[in-house]
């Protein structure tokens, strides 16, 4: 059957079973950020974002998204010009093995778009549908802290992604002040 989205502002037509999930559709085709982890919807990693909701690809049909809108991480940015939640889990070193990461950024960038500036609390509910077996989760909840500064406004941020020297970000520490960053 065919199956026409809209993939990260995109329209497209793919070939896919009746029994294919969005994930299986979309790893074929080359768009591998989605991770296939559980394959039951427990884990998260296959989190991308259908019509404006987070949602775990590995167990949506395909068969339902026809004429859907989907973005994958693969739209956020590229190495060379990280989107502003993609740079803070780096800036914060959110990540570890990295498997988790696509769906945690895809999650926290619908939670910032429907809540610019949430509370840990918020953060850690809006994330909770999404496993992280190496990090702990307090930098991952820093990241989405610090991404929702960016998206805002109230915190410059460098062209490679990174703190703007002297944006006072560095409290407590001497980089950009003299010290090693210099």
């Amino acid at each position: 059957m065919e199956i026409d989205l809209t993939l990260n502002d995109d329209d497209v037509t793919f070939e896919a079973a009746r029994s294919d999930t969005l994930l299986d559709v979309l790893r074929d085709n080359g768009y591998t950020g989605a991770k296939r982890g559980c394959d039951t919807g427990d884990c998260g990693f296959c989190t991308v974002i259908v019509d404006g909701e987070p949602v775990k690809s590995c167990i949506r049909p395909i068969s339902q998204l026809d004429g859907a809108d989907v973005e994958t991480i693969e739209n956020l940015g590229t190495q060379d010009d990280l989107g502003p939640v993609q740079s803070a889990f780096v800036d914060n070193a959110a990540l570890q093995c990295g498997f988790c990461i696509p769906g945690m950024i895809m999650r926290s960038k619908v939670l910032l778009s429907e809540n610019p500036n949430p509370d840990e609390a918020e953060i850690r509910e809006a994330l909770s549908e999404n496993l992280c077996r190496c990090t702990g989760y307090e930098k991952i909840i820093d990241a989405v802290q610090d991404a929702s500064t960016r998206m805002t406004g109230e915190a410059d941020v460098a062209a490679d992604g990174g703190r703007v020297p002297g944006d006072g970000a560095c409290s407590g520490c001497d980089c950009f002040e003299g010290g090693v960053d210099e």
